[in-house]
């Protein structure tokens, strides 16, 4: 009897092991990975530091699976499964399997390419809209005993991101040269300064370097953004908007208008944003110190090419930035007509930038997908957060400001009227001069695939006075813009500030030109007021302050000169060296009041030299010692340095480095350096790397 019982054991081992064998059992996976290997080709992820697989939704990647035996399609049944989040659910789009034959199919598409012995080359199509961000892999045989199923296995993780290259993905941009341009191009010129004195700096958005996808993943998973909503274009540039600035949600960056950057690096002396988000994602999510408009602008405009959304830096000049939310920036003058400085508010950026992304609207009316305004700079909130956009480039254009997001905002930042009003004793404001054409002067980016600049002011407005930009202001209006309506009497007497260009250290003349159109004589009582600004328009010190008196005669023009000394305004400077002159008067004969403001760039900036070893000189020009002197240098393929130094007066430090760059092309090399008593000191040189 335990004879017999022990033949039946051993005979129900045999069997058990027979049936298994009759199934398909995996032995390896090749996730097709390798930078020259079809799927990072076709995908356009080549230039991703990353040793994982990285493909585009909507367009079919290959896999290659080993198995024990050949595939027989007629009686294996396998799938190929892709997670992503914590508890995958099919319902939700976090788990999706594959299956390799027509007759079943799921949201991703899976054939056999080839099958040749025991190995089958399966190629697994994305749906166009699924989740973006890092999946596992696992392949499912099915049993009659229930699925085999590989272990986890990290080397088969893969990335999904968006694909412009897709007619099916809603960020498609049909337009070859634009997408090289806005989602491959690691290298971007950042316009600054003023509209007619204007400044560019190199930056090194670094989408590709290693750690910079994983970078842009944990800033969605800081924000807590459900799974869900990662697949949308307009809810992803939306949160993120929200996450680069550190406002509200210990987000990316931290904002610093201040002038002390004692705690931090100084916004001037970034080059470029690999630092920054490697520094964030390394520390947690601890933000990091400190950003302007330009750095925010700079790290999103990283955040959406890494992600796959075409994107571009967007500089708008003489920007406005309204605190009463309509479309006047109101200039208080006193009866006698000075700027009244303690009653005005509102405050017109010499510049400020923002982003552009591109994608359909589906929640928007027809004809306005294409590039939104989203801009991650903390000035207001909207739905309770510091964040703007997306915005329909197309619906600030026609007036259409009543669709999301923030429209009316960005529309008054472009098309908003400077109104000068004088205050009687009495307290009433009457409207005395309108100028309509300051704020939105110039709207500049990068343009496609070389270095100069391509203007889309038209993009965001109709040519000043035509009838298509009353239209669009009246249907602004109807949406709750207010703008000034009092009719304001043209007057005989104008007055205009030449533009001239200042080097620091340079005494300058600031020249005034009064114009009599009348057949009288004129006598205006002008007040001349120059102030040190930050680049937001926010006045640092008032260091010019005169008074004359003019006398024009009849059909005249007449020219008044102000001395204007380096020691009244040089210790005064702050970062980005910009002098503002308002000039504002009352005519003695007819009570008119005349205003005229200009913007000087104070400039001043050293090059630097190239070579396998790259060398950053500076030369101290001042009188006094230059203490905590930071020097950065950055560009593709090599991470930022920097050191610190001092330097005496009149004397020159040279500091050379030696660089391998990681792969052959033309690309640039950006220095900066920075210290409490000197920002803007900034160079650049472009090398190209052979084979």
């Amino acid at each position: 009897m335990r004879e017999t019982s022990s033949r039946t054991e051993d005979h129900i081992q045999i069997l058990f092991s027979i049936n298994l064998t009759e199934y398909l059992d995996i032995w390896d996976v090749d996730m097709v990975k390798q930078r020259h290997e079809v799927n990072k080709q076709s995908h356009h992820t080549h230039l991703y530091a990353s040793d994982h697989l990285i493909v585009r939704r909507a367009q079919q990647f290959q896999m290659k699976i080993t198995f024990n035996r050949p595939y027989k399609p007629k009686e294996d049944k396998f799938a190929v499964e892709f997670v992503i989040g914590a508890s995958p659910q099919y319902s939700k789009g976090t788990y999706i399997p594959v299956f390799p034959t027509e007759e079943r199919q799921s949201t991703w598409r899976g054939q056999v390419i080839e099958s040749n012995d025991n190995v089958v080359t399966m190629g697994i199509t994305t749906a166009h809209d699924c989740i973006v961000g890092k999946y596992g892999m696992y392949v499912a045989v099915v049993t009659r005993y229930g699925i085999r199923r590989t272990r986890r296995d990290p080397n088969w993780d893969l990335y999904i991101i968006f694909n412009p290259w897709s007619p099916g993905d809603s960020v498609f941009l049909d337009d070859e040269e634009q997408r090289e341009e806005y989602v491959m191009n690691e290298l971007g010129i950042i316009y600054h300064g003023a509209y007619d004195d204007i400044s560019e700096r190199a930056w090194n958005y670094g989408q590709f370097e290693f750690g910079i996808l994983d970078a842009c993943l944990f800033i969605m998973d800081k924000a807590d953004m459900p799974l869900t909503n990662r697949g949308d274009p307009v809810k992803i540039s939306r949160k993120a908007s929200a996450m680069l600035n550190s406002r509200d949600d210990e987000g990316v960056l931290v904002g610093n208008w201040s002038g002390d950057y004692i705690y931090g690096v100084a916004p001037t002396s970034w080059t470029g944003s690999v630092e920054i988000l490697l520094n964030y994602a390394s520390s947690g999510g601890l933000p990091v110190c400190y950003a302007q408009c330009w750095v925010y602008a700079a790290v999103f405009n990283t955040f959406l090419r890494c992600l796959g959304i075409p994107g571009r830096v967007v500089t708008n000049y003489f920007s406005a930035h309204d605190n009463d939310g309509n479309l006047k920036m109101d200039i208080i003058l006193d009866d006698n007509g000075k700027v009244d400085r303690n009653r005005t508010k509102d405050s017109i950026w010499n510049y400020h930038c923002w982003n552009e992304c591109y994608m359909t609207r589906p929640d928007l009316p027809e004809g306005f997908g294409g590039w939104q305004v989203v801009d991650a700079t903390p000035q207001e909130t909207s739905d309770g957060m510091y964040r703007c956009g997306p915005a329909s480039v197309a619906a600030i254009k026609h007036g259409q400001v009543c669709y999301p997001f923030d429209a009316s905002f960005v529309f008054a930042e472009v098309n908003s009227d400077v109104v000068f009003y004088r205050r009687d004793k009495e307290g009433t404001l009457q409207p005395v001069k309108v100028n309509t054409s300051h704020v939105g002067r110039m709207v500049l980016t990068k343009a496609v695939l070389h270095d100069g600049r391509k203007d889309i002011t038209e993009q965001y407005k109709f040519p000043e006075g035509s009838p298509e930009e009353r239209r669009v202001l009246e249907k602004a209006e109807e949406f709750g813009c207010q703008r000034e309506k009092a009719s304001v009497p043209e007057g005989d007497v104008t007055v205009e500030i030449a533009a001239l260009e200042v080097q620091l250290g340079d005494d300058f003349e600031l020249v005034l030109e009064f114009t009599n159109r009348s057949s009288q004589h004129r006598t205006v009582d002008i007040y001349i007021s120059g102030s040190v600004v930050y680049y937001t328009g926010v006045p640092s010190a008032e260091v010019v302050l005169k008074t004359p008196t003019v006398k024009v005669d009849p059909q005249q023009s007449k020219k008044k000169s102000v001395l204007v000394h380096s020691k009244d305004y040089q210790s005064e400077l702050v970062e980005q060296g910009n002098l503002h002159f308002i000039a504002t008067g009352k005519v003695k004969e007819t009570g008119q009041i005349i205003t005229a403001m200009r913007l000087i760039n104070v400039a001043g900036s050293p090059r630097v030299s190239e070579e396998m070893y790259v060398t950053v000189e500076f030369t101290n020009p001042f009188k006094f010692r230059l203490e905590n002197v930071y020097v950065r240098l950055e560009g593709p393929g090599i991470m930022s340095i920097h050191t610190k130094h001092m330097i005496g007066p009149g004397t020159t430090i040279s500091w050379t480095e030696r660089f391998s760059p990681r792969r052959a092309g033309t690309t640039k090399l950006m220095a900066s350096l920075d210290c409490a008593a000197l920002r803007q000191v900034y160079g650049e040189t472009e090398i190209t790397i052979q084979p």
